[in-house]
């Protein structure tokens, strides 16, 4: 009999309305995030911290003072356990833990749980399906810290995306097609919606040394919209919550949806990278840039749920998380060899990738 432990990570939300400040402080002061050294990047982001609070409060407060995205999670761990007990002999035992990289459960917490579980195998599963060194790279650089502080030295497997892995696109065509059927009742014309596939923004200057996130995030578009067999006019991929004065990727979902507005086009939103709903989706997309797109005049707008249980893709994860476990490869993606182009450097499936 053998005993395995499969962590999967996401970002983390505040739990109570007091506790979104620290929770801020601990995304800014994460040096993915803000790459300056720690004597000058911890107090920039207390800074940051304590000027964004009052805003993040408001947007918190549509959802009742805190994040939905721990119960999210969890929902989607135990899916995970239970067709991955259905994937594996039942002679052993597996078990899912939960690792938040900002708030908790913390990272550490899951090393400690792990720990007193006792595994012959471990396997890391972050739940961003497209790789980028400033979420899934910094989780499992925190993985690594915390498990050698505490000499967790189980045979450790990680899987670093799955951008187009079957499963994770069934599911999102699944949700995707009866949104355009909805938006065409809507707008109650015969214009074809235009699906904008809407992942978190990164600046510039970060896919600039090679990191591969929007290419990935692409590669999911481009694939989620052969099988619905989309044509070119009819989607696009476009970018939210950007913050600061970098120049950051673009499109950007704003820009999008002034020109469906000119161009008198429905639209149906789909957060591609987001596989669990939280503040920028039931915030930022339900309601801000529902907004805009009525302010803007846009025929309708329709917004896509996250994956979340899907059983599509939760079956997707269970196969990748077994494989993983079968595998000899320390880092793996879901497809296998390395499936990012030579100019995304920083994969972690390159020879330089960090």
């Amino acid at each position: 009999m053998s005993r395995s432990a499969v962590v999967i990570f996401n970002l983390g939300g505040p739990d109570n309305p007091d506790a979104i400040k620290p929770f801020l402080f601990n995304l800014f002061n994460d040096p993915a995030i803000i790459g300056l050294p720690g004597l000058l990047r911890k107090p920039l982001a207390k800074f940051i911290a304590h000027h964004r609070a009052p805003t993040a409060r408001k947007i918190f407060a549509h959802l009742g003072g805190q994040s939905p995205l721990l119960e999210e999670t969890e929902a989607q761990a135990s899916a995970l356990a239970r067709e991955i007990a259905r994937e594996m002999s039942r002679e052993d035992e597996s078990r899912v833990f939960i690792a938040m990289r900002y708030w908790h459960p913390f990272i550490e917490t899951a090393v400690e749980q792990v720990q007193a579980f006792d595994p012959d195998k471990i396997v890391l599963l972050p739940l961003y399906p497209q790789y980028s060194t400033t979420t899934t790279a910094s989780s499992l650089k925190e993985w690594c810290r915390a498990a050698a502080a505490i000499d967790l030295e189980a045979p450790t497997r990680t899987v670093c995306c799955y951008p187009v892995e079957e499963g994770y696109i069934t599911g999102l065509v699944g949700m995707i097609a009866p949104a355009i059927e909805e938006a065409r009742r809507q707008a109650a014309s015969r214009v074809e919606p235009r699906v904008l596939f809407s992942a978190h923004g990164l600046p510039k200057k970060i896919i600039a040394t090679g990191d591969p996130y929007q290419w990935q995030i692409e590669q999911t578009a481009a694939a989620t919209a052969r099988v619905l067999a989309l044509s070119g006019p009819d989607w696009t991929v476009c970018y939210q919550s950007r913050v600061g004065p970098l120049e950051w990727i673009g499109p950007s979902l704003n820009d999008e949806l002034t020109r469906a507005a000119g161009d008198g086009v429905p639209v149906v939103v789909v957060p591609v990278a987001f596989v669990s709903e939280h503040s920028e989706t039931l915030v930022e997309l339900d309601i801000e840039y529902r907004k805009i797109a009525q302010d803007l005049g846009v025929p309708a707008y329709v917004r896509v749920p996250a994956i979340g249980v899907d059983k599509s893709f939760i079956s997707a994860l269970a196969r990748i998380a077994v494989q993983a476990l079968k595998g000899g490869e320390e880092t793996r993606s879901a497809a296998g060899g390395r499936p990012c182009p030579a100019t995304t450097g920083r994969c972690p499936l390159s020879d330089t990738g960090a």
